[in-house]
């Protein structure tokens, strides 16, 4: 796998669409970050490494900040993240799944300042594995120690929860304005629940679709919506992601197994832009592969092989809109950002990694 990926990471910076080498991955006590692009020159860069973290300390660039629970009176320890594994971002704030630490960690980015949710009583969270945002500000978290989907409003206090003992065993959930898609390890599909009463409409696959072998769902994990209403469904079984329209029909599918460039061997977390441009984060080549909405791979970057300080076993990738003034000292006079690409990674001192994708001015 990581032979392959570094061969044809050769071959692929001289067609013009390689990565560069990452040369460092954490903020470094007092230590000035070097400015890293993705691709290399001559090719035109889109990602600008911006730093990494783990620790408070790593979030405040090195400055020591005890003030670890603003959410709570439960503490980050000063270690840092545990086992992150899903997030989500809203305005001002990062939010971390740590199946380690049994919460999710809240990361408020413009006091550099992170805690736990609040989820006590009905809402209290046992395993969150992944988690959505949506546009007033409520939380949608897939739970895999309640099995359920618990869901908290701006204000982030308990609402209600989709499953019932027994229902589910959801991997990851997504929403939009109106539905509310939940991957269902148990029953091997996506459930689309109304938003506002909760009551499930129907599943994806549909009908036939869902004994069909290319169509159907094997491992559902991670989930993605794009700008037109699209799902993507990441199947790790089946070592692709799958698109579905609103209505849940197959339109395609992405990638396939193996362990060069365009397929996956172990996949994880996926993200779409707001050109509808895919990212697919495979755990064992631990890169994440970037897709434009023709299918065709533009990009790639994270191959330890070529930057063994980055990643290790990468789980998600998430794209940020809302956040990237928060970072804005950090990205390089010539270079125009227009959003942030996160990584997180289970282990290693550089959890999650911050990007600026954008382009030369």
């Amino acid at each position: 796998m990581k032979k392959n990926f570094a061969k044809f990471f050769i071959a692929f910076t001289i067609s013009g669409f390689g990565l560069g080498l990452l040369g460092g991955c954490a903020s470094t006590e007092g230590k000035k970050t070097p400015v890293f692009y993705f691709p290399t020159p001559p090719d035109e860069p889109r990602l600008q490494y911006l730093f990494s973290f783990c620790t408070q300390k790593q979030l405040n660039g090195g400055n020591d900040n005890s003030f670890l629970s603003y959410v709570t009176g439960r503490k980050v320890p000063e270690t840092g993240l545990g086992k992150p594994y899903g997030a989500a971002s809203g305005k001002g704030k990062l939010y971390i799944c740590d199946t380690e630490l049994g919460g999710v960690v809240e990361v408020d980015l413009a006091k550099r300042r992170m805690g736990m949710l609040d989820a006590q009583g009905e809402g209290e969270l046992k395993m969150p594995l992944n988690m959505s945002v949506d546009t007033d500000g409520s939380l949608y978290v897939a739970d895999t120690g309640r099995n359920q989907v618990v869901i908290f409003d701006a204000k982030e206090n308990f609402v209600g929860a989709i499953g019932k003992v027994g229902e589910l065993k959801p991997r990851d959930v997504v929403v939009n304005q109106t539905r509310i898609y939940v991957a269902d390890l148990q029953t091997h599909n996506v459930h689309v629940y109304d938003k506002v009463t909760r009551e499930k409409l129907f599943d994806i696959p549909r009908g036939n679709d869902a004994t069909n072998r290319e169509i159907e769902i094997q491992t559902p994990t991670n989930l993605a919506l794009d700008s037109r209403g699209r799902l993507y469904v990441a199947d790790t079984g089946h070592f692709r992601v799958k698109v579905f329209d609103a209505e849940g029909k197959f339109i395609y599918s992405v990638g396939e197994f193996g362990d060069g460039l365009g397929q996956f061997s172990r996949l994880k977390g996926i993200a779409v832009d707001q050109e509808n441009r895919l990212y697919a984060v495979d755990a064992m080549s631990q890169v994440v592969q970037m897709f434009d909405d023709q299918k065709q791979l533009l990009m790639f970057f994270g191959d330890p092989t070529i930057s063994p300080k980055f990643d290790n076993l990468p789980a998600k990738v998430l794209v940020d809109y809302d956040n990237l003034k928060y970072f804005s000292n950090m990205v390089a006079p010539g270079f125009k950002a227009q959003f942030l690409v996160y990584v997180i990674n289970q282990f290693g001192p550089h959890k999650v990694s911050v990007y600026a994708f954008g382009q030369k001015k």
